[in-house]
C-alpha cells in the first residue's frame, strides 16, 4: 500500500509512493543518542518515507533507543533486498512492504511475528491480511485514475469516471500508466483492472492499447513527465493516488482554493503498507518497541501531511486541510494477497505480452 510531497519529491508514498527510482542505501540518524551504550535501531524504508524531522526524539527520550533511517529505493527494491538478506538483514525493522508484494516477504520468512500493543486501534481489515502477525499495518491509500479538471473543462469533455469509460474513443491518447512490472502503483492499477473485469481483463488492456494508452517506467515519469496538470505533457489522465489532490493544493504557492486534479473513485485499488521486525536482528525487544511507536497515535498523526497516506490507527487525528481535498473511496477494488501471490507473475507476463511486446 509510501507511502504514499507531490510538488517537492519525485514520488508520493503512501502506500505510498513507491514508484521512485532506486537509490543507493542512505543512512540518516533521526533521533538523538543519549550515551554510547544506547541501542541504535536501523529502520529500512523506501525513499519516500519522509516523517517530520525529530519525530523519533520523544521515542528515544522515553526508551533510550535511537533510530537511524536506512533508505533503500522503492518498495519493490526494498522487498527484493529484504528477501535476499532474510535472516541476515541490513536493518532491524522494515517500513514499506504493501499488500501487492507482501507474499514475497512471507514466503521468504523475512520477518519475526509480533502483535503490537496498539493492535486494538488498528484497521481490522488490514490486520486480517496478516493473521500470523508477521508484519503490522501502518497506513493505507488508494491508487486511482487522476484527471486534470481544467483540461477537460476547456475541451468540453466529461472526464472518464470508470475503467470501462477509458476504452471509449473519446479518450484516445489521453491516458498514461506507470508500468506494473517496474512500478508499485502501476501494479496496483493492473490489479484494479483484474478485480474489475475478472477473466476479461486482458481484453480491456488490449482495447486500451489500441486506444493509445502510454506505458512509462515509473510513477514520477507518468505524473511529472506526461500529466498535463503537473508537466508540459499531453496526457490529462494518469494513474496516481487518491491523495494526490491535497498534495497539489498544500504544496502550491500560492495555495489554490481547490485542487487542480480530481479522482475517479470507481477506479481505486486499496493498498495497505506494513512494517515488520526483520528476522536476524540482534535487537528484537527494542524493535518491538519501535513497531509500537510507528503505529502509536503520536506517529500516526504525522502521516497525512508528510506522506499523504491515511493513518492505520483509528485514534489518529486527520488534519482538516487533508480531509478537505483527499478522497477516501467507500468501496475500493481489492484482491486477496494470497491470490496475488499465486498469480502475480502470470498476470505480469500476460500484461507484458499485451502492452510491452
Amino acid at each position: 500500500m509510501n507511502r504514499v510531497r507531490i510538488a517537492l519529491l519525485t514520488c508520493l508514498t503512501g502506500i505510498v509512493a513507491m514508484s521512485c527510482a532506486a537509490n543507493d542505501v542512505d543512512d540518516v540518524t533521526v533521533s538523538t543518542t543519549p550515551d554510547e551504550s544506547t541501542v541504535t535501531l536501523r529502520l529500512l524504508a523506501h525513499d519516500s518515507f519522509t516523517p517530520t524531522d525529530g519525530i523519533f526524539d520523544t521515542f528515544t527520550e522515553e526508551t533510550g533507543i535511537a533510530v537511524t533511517i536506512v533508505r533503500g529505493g522503492d518498495s519493490g527494491v526494498l522487498v527484493t533486498k529484504a528477501v535476499l538478506a532474510a535472516g541476515n538483514p541490513e536493518a532491524d525493522v522494515l517500513w514499506g512492504v504493501d499488500n501487492t508484494l507482501l507474499s514475497r516477504t512471507l514466503d521468504a520468512d523475512v520477518f519475526l511475528s509480533y502483535r503490537s500493543v496498539h493492535a486494538a486501534d488498528l484497521d481490522p481489515r488490514a490486520l486480517e491480511l496478516v493473521p500470523n502477525d508477521e508484519v503490522t499495518p501502518v497506513d493505507s491509500g488508494d491508487v486511482c485514475i487522476n484527471y486534470d479538471k481544467a483540461w477537460f473543462a476547456e475541451q468540453g469533455l466529461a472526464p472518464p469516471l470508470t475503467l470501462q469509460a477509458l476504452t471509449s474513443s473519446s479518450y484516445r491518447d489521453l491516458l498514461v500508466v506507470p508500468n506494473p512490472v517496474t512500478s508499485s502503483p502501476g501494479l496496483a492499477f493492473l490489479l484494479a483492472t483484474i478485480a474489475e473485469f475478472g477473466d476479461e481483463w486482458q481484453q480491456w488492456w488490449t482495447t486500451i492499447r489500441e486506444n493509445g494508452a502510454l506505458i512509462v517506467d515509473s510513477w514520477s515519469d507518468a505524473y511529472y513527465g506526461h500529466f498535463t496538470a503537473a508537466s508540459e505533457g499531453t496526457r490529462p489522465v494518469v494513474v496516481s493516488y487518491a491523495t494526490s489532490p491535497p498534495a497539489e493544493v498544500l504544496f502550491a504557492d500560492p495555495r489554490p482554493n481547490e485542487a487542480p486534479t480530481a479522482i475517479a473513485a470507481l477506479t481505486c485499488f486499496r493498498q495497505y503498507e506494513f512494517a515488520g521486525i526483520l528476522r536476524g536482528t540482534n535487537h528484537e525487544q527494542e524493535a518491538r518497541r519501535l513497531v509500537d511507536f510507528l503505529v502509536s497515535k503520536s506517529f500516526q498523526d504525522d502521516l497525512p501531511l508528510t506522506q499523504f497516506v491515511w493513518p492505520i490507527n483509528s485514534t489518529a487525528v486527520i488534519p482538516r486541510e487533508f480531509l478537505d481535498f483527499a478522497l477516501r473511496p467507500e468501496n475500493p477494488l481489492t484482491i486477496d494477497p494470497s491470490t496475488i501471490a499465486t498469480r502475480r507473475a502470470e498476470w505480469l507476463d500476460r500484461f507484458s505480452d499485451i502492452m510491452l511486446r
